[in-house]
């Protein structure tokens, strides 16, 4: 074993060598191919992965639709000169409206979740004539300018100033806001109530968005209590502001339901999705309602990239919803979700440092502390979990942000056997306990 992970890690002082390192470190396996739920590495070790790739891969790898879809669009129709239109964009825009509630009718295809979270900003600005974006301080949203401006949780430093008008709410953790009510349960309407008087106080009378994720997931798979959601839209609507809402990972039933707001029966002015929507491609959306789309082109709306609209996108897009449709994946996600849940459920109560266990579906979070009363945060405990998971063929993924390492973020495909979800809870738990033991 040691002579193997030799070999497997020589790759890694090539990396340094050729690579600008552009987060945390890479992980210590050359990944040589993927199917289904699993991973390989050069030494042919499988992996079973709980993340979908970067959260994404919601049909497992190589599943064998999106592989005819893309050879076929690849030897047909790919990419188009950013005016022209194809049949795969009209058809997806057509689909995608119809799985949404009235009022969000026209879509806009792009790549990357970051660039539907730009367009969907530059639409709420040019919409409203104001510039200010809310959205919460753990946020991530992207890495590009306005969507970086927007993104609190991480890399706001050394790169000059963000986009002028960008301010934060604080995220509803109800496991550590220190908002509580008299019996000490969480009170998230006192703590939106005092976000939005900041908010209002900061403000140059200039708002115009708020932009949320309906399940933080960078900051720690954080759901938005009952009842947030229509509080929110509803104190967005007394400010004239729209509310944006990035699905990237929560949308194509990864929550149980076909989109996360389903839950709370409240639909946002502009939907961002991306990854899910790829299902591992670079393939992203934003939709918004025909009044909103008529009043940002009568003033010019600009959106136009190299890949807006590529037919290739658009014909994934459509495969992926198909595959969702024909095998039941929404309802397999809430199944599959509730047996995750139990298992999880069942680790907080075995072990000390399992604090917080939270989450829809198969987005699903474990926080791990020191211990429950104090509840001080374990990233130390976290990396080695990491690791040791690994070494037994899982690979997990914890926020790797200061202070949340030890927050795991469970996502595997939606397409993921009964055993191959139980075997990877087994994984985690004889992780845990050898690290604990050790």
């Amino acid at each position: 074993m040691a002579s193997e992970m030799a070999m497997d890690t020589t790759f890694l002082d090539e990396a340094d060598r050729l690579l600008i390192r552009y987060g945390p470190s890479f992980s210590p396996r050359l990944i040589e191919r993927a199917a289904g739920s699993y991973v390989y590495d050069s030494q042919g070790t499988a992996i079973l992965d709980f993340t979908s790739g970067q959260m994404s891969s919601i049909l497992g790898h190589a599943h064998p639709d999106i592989v005819a879809t893309v050879s076929s669009s690849v030897a047909s129709l790919d990419h188009l000169f950013s005016g022209m239109l194809s049949a795969p964009v009209l058809g997806l825009a057509d689909r995608l409206t119809a799985t949404l509630p009235s009022g969000l009718d026209k879509a806009l295809l792009l790549s990357t979740g970051a660039e539907s979270n730009e367009a969907a900003i530059k639409l709420a600005k040019l919409y409203t004539g104001r510039y200010e974006i809310v959205s919460f301080d753990r946020s991530w949203h992207g890495m590009t300018q306005g969507a970086a401006s927007a993104t609190f949780s991480a890399g706001r430093r050394g790169y000059g100033p963000p986009t002028p008008g960008n301010l934060a709410l604080p995220t509803p953790n109800a496991y550590r806001s220190p908002f509580r009510a008299a019996d000490g349960s969480y009170d998230w309407a006192a703590e939106l109530a005092y976000g939005f008087a900041l908010v209002d106080q900061q403000s140059a009378g200039s708002l115009a968005a708020c932009v949320v994720e309906p399940i933080l997931s960078s900051g720690g798979i954080i759901d938005l209590p009952p009842g947030y959601l229509r509080r929110l839209k509803e104190m967005c609507e007394e400010r004239g502001m729209l509310l944006v809402l990035d699905e990237a990972q929560t949308g194509l039933g990864r929550t149980g339901t076909m989109y996360a707001f389903e839950r709370d029966g409240v639909a946002p002015d502009i939907l961002t999705l991306s990854k899910t929507l790829g299902a591992g491609l670079p393939v992203a959306a934003v939709v918004t309602s025909a009044e909103i789309e008529q009043v940002c082109h009568e003033r010019g709306f600009l959106f136009y990239t190299t890949h807006v609209s590529d037919p290739l996108a658009a014909a994934v897009g459509l495969t992926v919803l198909d595959v969702i449709e024909r095998e039941g994946l929404v309802e397999r996600a809430a199944r599959l979700g509730e047996q995750l849940t139990g298992r999880l459920l069942e680790l907080r109560e075995r072990y000390e440092v399992v604090g917080d266990v939270r989450g829809r579906g198969l987005l699903q979070g474990v926080e791990l502390v020191q211990d429950k009363a104090s509840k001080t945060p374990a990233d130390a405990l976290g990396n080695a979990v990491t690791t040791a998971c690994l070494e037994r063929g899982l690979h997990m993924n914890i926020v790797q942000l200061p202070g949340m390492g030890g927050i795991f973020r469970i996502a595997p495909p939606l397409t993921i056997s009964e055993d191959d979800l139980h075997g990877g809870v087994d994984i985690l738990e004889a992780s845990l306990k050898a690290v604990l033991d050790g």
